[in-house]
């Protein structure tokens, strides 16, 4: 028996449609969920562009419709949040605890093994008669999706609000996991974000929880200035759109933490010529995070290195989604992860090409696409 889920399906030309596709009864290792609610993010608005139909959409929450006969830990009204980098648990990268890189299941990172990573069961989903893919394999831009059983996490709270469950599993997590997992901030440390949309918001909210004693907001929008103070900012700064490289705007903030350099700089703006900025607002010894995952070649000048300084590049904040998750809907529960106030707007599916303005005008900090 097939189901139909009317969805958002991005055309590879860089315009989408509204359609419906058809979907197959869940494999051995598959469930299938009733999306409730999506986040969107500017990764959406790139799948436009990817030169392929698609199903949009990699950040979701709903419950569980239907599920495999193999799945035995999951069953039909499980509320679940879905999460776009599936482990395997097997592979040498899910073995070492990186499962946000697994070798056979990611959709972003190649297989250090020599292959390309496996795709998920396209068949499974089709449009106008022939195989669709999914974006990031999950594609939940759509009242329903068919996903493996291992890219479902399951939340027990009750009455719980899909909206905000579902933007855990990318900008939050990437965030949070940034700050927590790879950083490993400590206690009383000095912080400079750079960039203060979704995911540098989450940043300075997990930077917050973290217990840092100072955090600066750098962004050349006041609007998102005043969200950072919201979000756990204890200082901001207004950056000029012409300061190349953020030269000045490092002086300065050097100046303002007593001329040694912050403890940590999480750079969060996605532009390539800001990539080594973070390594010019920390200390000696001290630690630049490139969250924004730019993956451009751009030239770094090595005194910025100077001395002793560590530099790193995250994926997706080192997210186990077993672990992760479920801590932060604790800290959401807490009211201590503020996703009600990252969410600016909720839209209907048919308001797709509205939310996708609104991000792109700087709008939302978070839109969320909500189901019936």
């Amino acid at each position: 028996m097939t189901i139909s889920s009317k969805c958002a399906i991005a055309k590879g030309d860089g315009f989408f449609i509204i359609d419906s596709v058809t979907l197959a009864e869940p494999r051995a290792d598959e469930v299938l969920v009733k999306i409730k609610a999506a986040g969107l993010c500017h990764t959406d608005y790139d799948s436009l562009s990817w030169g392929k139909p698609i199903v949009m959409g990699h950040e979701g929450a709903g419950i569980i419709e239907k599920v495999g006969s193999d799945i035995k830990n999951l069953k039909a009204g499980d509320q679940v949040i879905l999460n776009w980098a599936t482990p395997c648990m097997q592979c040498f990268q899910c073995q070492e605890g990186n499962q946000h890189i697994c070798e056979n299941n990611s959709p972003v990172v190649a297989g250090a093994n020599g292959h390309t990573p496996g795709h998920a069961h396209l068949e499974g989903t089709q449009w106008n008669g022939k195989s669709i893919e999914r974006s990031f394999n999950i594609g939940t831009l759509s009242e329903y999706a068919l996903v493996k059983s291992s890219a479902v996490v399951k939340v027990r709270e009750e009455n719980l609000n899909f909206s905000a469950a579902s933007i855990i599993s990318c900008g939050v997590m990437t965030g949070y996991g940034s700050v927590v997992n790879s950083a490993k901030l400590t206690a009383g440390s000095s912080v400079v974000v750079l960039g203060c949309g979704g995911v540098g918001l989450n940043v300075i909210n997990a930077c917050e929880i973290s217990g840092a004693g100072r955090i600066i907001a750098v962004d050349i929008n006041p609007n998102k200035l005043e969200l950072a103070k919201k979000f756990g900012a204890t200082d901001v700064f207004l950056a000029d759109k012409s300061d190349q490289g953020l030269k000045v705007t490092a002086e300065k903030i050097i100046k303002m933490l007593g001329g040694r350099g912050a403890d940590y700089a999480f750079e969060c703006t996605a532009i390539p010529a800001l990539g080594a900025a973070p390594l010019a607002m920390i200390r000696n010894a001290g630690t630049a995070i490139q969250v924004s995952g730019i993956e451009e070649e751009i030239t770094i000048d090595m005194r910025l290195f100077e001395w002793d300084k560590v530099y790193i590049n995250p994926l997706y904040g080192k997210c186990r989604p077993q672990i992760d998750f479920p801590k932060l809907v604790q800290l959401y529960k807490k009211g201590n992860l503020k996703l009600d106030e990252m969410i600016t707007r909720e839209y209907r599916l048919e308001e797709l090409q509205l939310a996708f303005d609104d991000m792109l005008a700087g709008k939302n900090a978070k839109g969320v696409i909500v189901f019936e």
